[in-house]
């Protein structure tokens, strides 16, 4: 079966302190050389703290940032990075803050049209049809359509970005943050949007955020980031129920829990390694109790464990019982 989505090598690599001339001072790796797959009608959970390489990945996905190498397969075909429209026709992007990322200066008619035209070269009439049909898929009222972007809501608001990125007829969606800028209330709405758009147009989703309750309740399987790499990969449940690396372990502990008081997570150092000075070996060591010898002279591959979860670790914490 082929999947969905296919990441093969997608790395992206920064220059810093570029010069007039000459190369720059120095690069760095916001997302190191990873590999993943996401079925046909699956939601792929991303997460990691800030500055995992989330976004940035998101950002590849959708051709808003270049690779630095690597491939992305939709449907066992490559994307060319030249070609933008394809990437929209394909893939879309449903951004964190939804009033920013809508157009302040248009309508919410014109912003909903704009993918219709330069990815499908509809009619007018075909277009009113297909705004129609989305609006309703989105439970959002036609009138909506002659307002602008500032005259609603943060949910309503959602709902207008979730409805264009439906409007390119792309099947799978980047959901980056899609919750969190609203009221817990509103997130519960729009989570229920979500799960019942993907029945009805059959979407596969990556859904990024921070929120470890919000991924569990929603995600198929997860993918844990940490300093650009993935560390842990497998089912929702299985992964935070039972986590095996000792990253995962800590995002799933510092998670607040209503009733639990918050604690410091246990550890040598509490700070991301600095990306400017990259540690030699695993990433993750100085934060690590297991950590040993072998941690700091090579950095450890992502391998599949008996009950399918692949995890980057040495030292796994099912071996360590």
């Amino acid at each position: 079966m082929t999947a969905a989505l296919k990441l093969t090598g997608l790395s992206k690599v920064f220059p810093v302190g570029k010069r007039m001339f000459g190369p720059p001072r120095a690069l760095v790796r916001a997302v190191q050389p990873l590999s993943l797959s996401v079925e046909e009608g699956e939601t792929l959970g991303i997460v990691g703290e800030s500055g995992c390489g989330k976004s940035t990945l998101a950002r590849m996905l959708v051709g808003l940032l270049p690779p630095s190498s690597g491939t992305i397969e939709i449907d066992g075909e490559p994307l060319d990075n030249a070609d933008p429209a394809l990437f929209g026709r394909k893939i879309q992007y449903v951004f964190q803050d939804p009033i920013s990322s809508l157009n302040p200066r248009k309508t919410i008619r014109q912003i909903m049209e704009a993918p219709l035209k330069h990815l499908h070269d509809m009619s007018a009439t075909a277009r009113a049809e297909r705004i129609r049909e989305i609006f309703a898929a989105v439970n959002l009222r036609e009138e909506f359509l002659d307002r602008y972007p500032h005259e609603f809501s943060g949910g309503q608001a959602q709902r207008i970005g979730i409805a264009r990125a439906l409007a390119a007829d792309a099947r799978i969606l980047i959901l980056d943050e899609p919750v969190s800028a609203l009221d817990v209330s509103v997130q519960a709405q729009v989570l229920n949007l979500l799960a019942d758009l993907k029945k009805q147009f059959g979407l596969t989703y990556l859904f990024i955020s921070h929120d470890l309750a919000v991924v569990e309740a929603v995600s198929d399987r997860v993918a844990v980031l940490y300093f650009g790499s993935v560390v842990e990969v497998g089912p929702a449940d299985q992964v935070f129920a039972q986590p095996k690396h000792p990253y995962t372990k800590l995002l799933a502990e510092s998670a607040p829990v209503v009733g639990r008081p918050l604690t410091a997570p246990e550890g040598r150092e509490t700070e991301l390694p600095d990306p400017l000075n990259p540690p030699d070996g695993c990433a993750f060591r100085a934060r690590c109790a297991f950590a040993s010898d072998k941690c700091g002279r090579e950095a450890p591959r992502l391998e599949q464990k008996n009950d399918g979860v692949w995890t980057a670790c040495y030292h796994p914490l099912a071996d360590l019982k």
